[in-house]
């Protein structure tokens, strides 16, 4: 196996090998997983592997989950369908930075995505390094938000488009999770800056410290939540790919974002996603 970074900041592609030979090559899952760890996000071209296959090797890293709201392949359970099509134009929930689940107690460890139709041009993804992004912060602003929590919603971004009672309903089975602004990476020990597109506010921001009066809450939480979150648009925190068919990315979600860049309507864009368990952010 070759491991050619690809940027200075995250992301890296495998070559000289086939991911459906680490179901069961013990040696070279560990090869894989430590680079992970090292790289964050991981790409490798022409894996034409079965779903069965895409299902057991994601199964490596740990348990799959479904997502609620996206449909899973019937008899794949956790291999997450994001299939978009011309007749989808409102469909807007890939393209903004988040890490996935983040609405769960638990949201996941990561996730392996395979590419099963794309458009020519278009269609790509973006990944940034939340660890670069909460070390280059400002001293100032590591001492602000060292204590602080947040919280994150799929109501407010998955179920805002839906009639209010469907909505209810998913935030009764889903209530908005707390997690830490800045979560420790559990294997590594790094610091990540852990706010995104599911985060709708802090939850413990009004302290006597930060808040004169009522009247200084408002927009100073607001402003920095957007601070904190604007931090994943910074280029030099990330790396791009331009998926082909068989193309497949592996990514360490407790310490990467993503954005999925919906630029080709009317094309199709068809990919699979298993999503593997993660744990509760300290």
């Amino acid at each position: 196996m070759r491991i050619e970074q690809l940027t200075c900041a995250i992301g890296a592609e495998l070559t000289n090998v086939k991911l459906a030979d680490a179901i069961h090559d013990d040696a070279l899952f560990g090869e894989i997983r430590a680079a992970l760890l090292a790289h964050r996000v991981l790409f490798l071209r022409d894996q034409d592997i079965t779903r069965a296959e895409h299902v057991a090797f994601a199964r490596r890293f740990g348990e799959l989950e479904d997502h609620p709201v996206a449909g899973s392949d019937p008899e794949h359970p956790g291999l997450v369908r994001i299939y978009k099509n011309p007749d989808q134009p409102n469909d807007r929930y890939e393209n903004a930075w988040h890490a996935d689940a983040t609405w769960r107690a638990a949201p996941q460890f990561g996730a392996v995505l395979r590419c099963v139709e794309c458009p020519p041009v278009g269609g790509d993804t973006m990944w940034a390094n939340m660890v670069l992004a909460y070390d280059r912060l400002p001293e100032n602003v590591k001492e602000q938000i060292a204590e602080l929590r947040a919280r994150h919603s799929i109501e407010a971004s998955f179920g805002a488009a839906m009639p209010i009672e469907k909505r209810l309903a998913l935030k009764a089975q889903f209530p908005d999770a707390e997690h830490p602004v800045v979560r420790t990476h559990p294997e590594t020990g790094e610091k990540v800056l852990f706010v995104s597109a599911f985060t709708t506010h802090f939850t413990n921001y009004h302290t006597p410290e930060r808040v004169r009066f009522g009247q200084d809450a408002n927009p100073g939480a607001g402003q920095l939540l957007a601070y904190l979150v604007s931090q994943a648009y910074i280029p030099e925190f990330q790396v791009r790919w331009r998926w082909k068919k068989n193309s497949i990315a592996i990514w360490d979600n407790r310490s990467t974002q993503h954005y999925a860049v919906m630029d080709y309507p009317p094309c199709h864009r068809k990919m699979e996603r298993a999503g593997i368990i993660g744990d509760v952010p300290f």
